[in-house]
């Protein structure tokens, strides 16, 4: 059996005035000018956290052929050039006409990726692939968590599954299910069919947290649904609220075996234990006031994060705020650290001076007026790292990766990790090859809303959602959305459904 995968990643936030272009996704995917395949992508990937990591230990143990084409991504920002998804989706499609025939496809997508002239970017790449392989060609895909699934992507491809979890622990599980799953369909040995619901519901990240309630009994559900016989693979999408486009919002996806009117049950019945949790979804906040105050008075608690997600990169956000920063320094913090702060003409500047050496800074605050002012002032150079890291915690696990040069910096008596490249803080060896060990600090800032807490949330003794600025807010009302379907709950008050 010979199974063709490849796809696109890119969560893209549409507040955020950054385009994303052709050279983010050729420098963010580290396969080189074209975005090579084949043993490229086996060579970075098998082993690893990933899902393309699951799409080739699946098919090694089930003792198919896998043909690794194309896997691009970029870092979250706001909305992908148009010729930079051509390109990368001509590039597939030229790699898998060259190897047909194959028995399926797998695609890794994200779901909540919008171009300058598509929406439902996911779904034009899925309806290029089914043109090309035909209606009977077999197309498992693959979604991030926070997918806005459209009627589109659920026509075009047989199944699709999307990650269970968020933080994102279960991406390599979840590319092995994906390939056993298409063989199962290759050998006839299922048939299936999908029914598709679209909520009116639209929710902030905080709570899309499968660690805690009420996302937890959410998932048991899912899982506990999954374990029936028939039940070939069910998908709750919270979806990507950030992106204003038509289709934001939640979805829910229940696969069946040659059984609608079960497919059919079960969804309507998942989807309505979501609608029922719509209230319990929405997110308390903390000012970087209280939760400094907060500090003070549990001094022997140990470690307290902040979570920015305000500022996260993983959702788009530029990674650059200073409110959190300048609060921390203003209040004389003592064992206060912020990571990371994307700053690449500061962390040169500090290269270029040295360990030990004093430096007049300008630190953050230059991508936009939305996320705090430049912090100015003179800052130490503490420690020098060429940023070059392997993902040790449960989240892309064995994934190498690149800060660029990064640095830490001590101003005001707060140390900041300042990078080269915008990364969301989400393992702890991001901060260890600068030299950060959180074992006697008290409050950690993250550029993170939730993915942090897989590998930090062990040793944090307590975690705050930030209300701070930004284009990554988890707050409603910070937002003008033009292009989201009203009525949508928590916009709307009176919305009823079904």
């Amino acid at each position: 059996m010979r199974i063709a995968s490849g796809g696109i990643q890119h969560e893209t936030n549409t507040f955020s005035t950054t385009p994303t272009t052709l050279a983010d996704f050729i420098r963010d995917s580290q396969l080189g000018p074209q975005l090579e395949g084949g043993n490229a992508i086996i060579r970075r990937y098998a082993g690893t956290g990933s899902i393309h990591g699951g799409y080739i230990d699946g098919a090694q143990a089930a003792g198919l052929e896998l043909i690794p084409l194309l896997t691009a991504m970029a870092c979250p920002a706001g909305v992908v050039v148009q010729q930079a998804f051509d390109t990368i989706l001509g590039w597939f499609l030229e790699r898998l006409e060259s190897v047909l025939p194959v028995d399926g496809v797998l695609l890794d997508l994200h779901g909540a990726m919008v171009t300058e002239d598509y929406q439902d970017a996911e779904g034009a790449f899925i309806d290029a692939v089914r043109k090309l392989v035909g209606r009977d060609m077999p197309i498992v895909v693959t979604l991030d968590l926070h997918a806005n699934i459209t009627e589109q992507m659920a026509r075009l491809a047989d199944v699709i599954i999307g990650f269970d979890t968020y933080p994102h622990i279960d991406m390599n599980e979840r590319g092995c299910e994906a390939v056993e799953l298409l063989a199962r369909i290759v050998r006839g040995q299922v048939s299936p069919i999908q029914a598709y619901r679209k909520l009116p519901l639209i929710t902030m990240p905080p709570m899309q947290c499968t660690l805690r309630e009420p996302m937890q009994s959410l998932m048991k559900q899912v899982h506990q649904m999954e374990a029936g016989p028939e039940i070939l693979t069910a998908t709750v999408a919270m979806g990507f609220p950030f992106a204003d486009i038509h289709h934001t919002g939640v979805s829910v996806l229940v696969t069946a075996n040659g059984d609608h009117e079960l497919a059919t049950a079960n969804a309507d019945e998942l989807a309505s234990m979501v609608w029922n949790l719509r209230e319990d979804l929405q997110p308390q906040l903390a000012t970087i006031e209280d939760v400094i105050q907060f500090v003070d008075q549990h001094p022997d608690d140990g470690l307290t994060i902040f979570a920015d997600g305000s500022d996260n990169p993983g959702g788009g956000a530029p990674c650059d705020g200073t409110v959190a920063l300048q609060a921390m320094i203003d209040a004389h913090v003592k064992g206060g650290v912020v990571g990371i702060l994307f700053d690449p003409e500061t962390a040169a500047q500090a290269h270029t001076a040295g360990v030990g050496k004093p430096i007049q800074v300008r630190l953050g605050g230059k991508t936009d007026n939305r996320h705090g002012n430049p912090v100015q002032g003179e800052a130490h150079v503490k420690t020098l790292s060429d940023g070059v890291f392997t993902y040790r915690g449960p989240m892309f696990q064995g994934v190498e990766d690149n800060l660029g040069p990064t640095a830490i910096l001590v101003i005001g008596g707060v140390e900041v990790v300042v990078s080269s490249e915008r990364r969301q803080c989400l393992d702890r060896e991001m901060l260890r090859i600068a030299g950060i060990e959180l074992s006697n600090r008290r409050l950690l800032v993250v550029k993170s809303a939730v993915h942090f807490r897989a590998d930090f949330g062990a040793v944090a003794a307590h975690i705050f959602d930030a209300d701070t600025p930004g284009i990554h807010r988890p707050d409603f009302n910070a937002y003008d959305y033009q292009r989201v379907r009203r009525p949508i709950y928590p916009l709307d008050h009176n919305v009823s459904w079904p």
